[in-house]
């Protein structure tokens, strides 16, 4: 027997949830045959078996999170040439000796197996893990009577591992645990639906949330006057597609101009380690994308080094990658500063939280045309934009966040110097 187990995934990542099994018990295996998909903090990744066999049982089901080095599975090398060696020894049995006696061997625990499941309604059935199921077999524990930490009831290792070290406590648990009643009837009401966060849902929650304890954050805010940019792609867009096979979008502009701003005000392109400053001489920009699984935030690597064509080109694959869960590690990791782009769906003013450990991010939104006062005496209608760039102010004070917001304005609207930055 060999035993499958988490391969080492990244340096940051040491656990995962089992989204889907690919291979069932019974099933054959060869090695490097894809045997689950295991969703992480970041992405999906699909786990390999390093055996050749049939696969025999699982010790994790879906949903299940497990550690990097814990055995998951357990194939049986031999399993395939088993079947053929038992094969002979049954049908040698009944040929002589044991004809009259097996058929009522057999027609016994056939009659008792049914009896005892039908005196069990299958909808009361215990949820259990096959690893809680067989640790419970061995301790000899009812899973019926084993309280489950699991929102949704399922009963895990370590429950069953609680209930056998607090025998005690198993009859007055269920006095309090009658308590929470009303969760029973929320889940069976049609008016309410209970769906559990995925992995990934769940770590942006806990990000989110301890940025906002860690960081000292504040955002400020400006608008930029569109017009220049938007001119200037009407005028080159279509002999841009045509030469590079990519469009022409806003993305390329403020990647190039946060990667000017970032050089005049490199503190926003830092990192805090402890009292220590980590700046950085590189620029890869994150480009926050919108999945079904969640937000994810692609990197754009060496965007300095990059033409406009180049960053879009980017843009577009790690967005592609992105919606059809195809990101690796390692484009999700390592950015200096992050670009968010609210206006994609409307919002007209927002404050976007950091994507730690970074210290900066800029917070695009909706055009909408204005009515602007060009001087004293002249109102006209621009297309006008309000960025929100929010920053760590334990490195970064206001001075050089304001500076930091103007200079990328003042790149927009004139996107000539953009071609000087880069």
């Amino acid at each position: 027997m060999a035993e499958v187990k988490v391969p080492e995934l990244a340096e940051s990542i040491t656990e995962g949830s089992i989204a889907q099994w690919l291979k069932q018990p019974g099933d054959t295996v060869e090695k490097g045959d894809y045997i689950l998909e295991l969703e992480t903090d970041k992405v999906n990744v699909e786990i390999i078996s390093d055996y050749s066999g049939t696969l025999k049982e699982l010790l994790a089901e879906e949903g299940d999170t497990v550690q990097v080095g814990q055995a998951i599975a357990v194939v049986d090398e031999s399993g395939s040439k088993a079947a053929p060696a038992e094969a002979p020894a049954e049908t040698a049995a009944p040929v002589n000796t044991e004809a009259p006696k097996a058929p009522e061997a057999k027609t016994e625990p056939i009659t008792t197996e049914p009896k005892e499941e039908t005196k069990q309604d299958p909808a009361q059935r215990t949820i259990a893990s096959p690893a809680a199921r067989k640790l419970a077999r061995e301790k000899g524990i009812d899973l019926s009577e084993v309280a489950a930490a699991d929102p949704l009831g399922r009963v895990r290792v370590q429950d069953v591992e609680a209930a056998g070290k607090a025998p005690v406590q198993k009859q007055s648990a269920p006095a309090p645990k009658a308590a929470p009643a009303p969760a029973a009837p929320s889940q069976s009401d049609d008016r309410v639906e209970v769906i559990k966060m995925s992995r990934r849902r769940q770590t942006i929650a806990k990000r989110l949330v301890a940025v906002q304890h860690e960081a000292a954050m504040l955002t400020t805010f400006n608008e930029v006057d569109m017009t220049a940019v938007m001119d200037l792609r009407k005028r080159r867009k279509d002999a841009f597609a045509k030469q590079h096979d990519v469009k022409l979008g806003f993305m390329s502009f403020f990647t190039k101009a946060v990667i000017g701003a970032l050089k005049k005000y490199p503190l926003l392109n830092a990192e805090i380690n402890g009292d220590e400053i980590i700046m950085k001489k590189f620029y890869d920009i994150g480009v926050a994308v919108s999945t079904d699984e969640g937000l994810v935030v692609p990197v754009v690597r060496d965007a300095d080094r990059k033409g406009f064509a180049g960053i879009e080109q980017s843009i577009s694959d790690l967005a592609v990658k992105a919606r059809n869960n195809k990101l690796a590690l390692s484009d999700l990791s390592g950015g200096t500063f992050t670009i968010t782009n609210g206006g994609t769906f409307g919002s007209l003013l927002s404050t976007p939280i950091l994507n730690a450990p970074q210290v900066g991010i800029l917070g695009m939104h909706k055009i909408q045309v204005r009515p602007v006062a060009i001087d004293n005496d002249t109102m006209e209608n621009r297309p006008m934009m309000y960025l929100a760039l929010s920053y760590d102010h334990r490195i970064v004070d206001g001075k050089e966040a304001v500076g930091f917001l103007v200079t990328v304005k003042e790149l927009l609207e004139d996107p000539e110097q953009l071609l000087l930055e880069g």
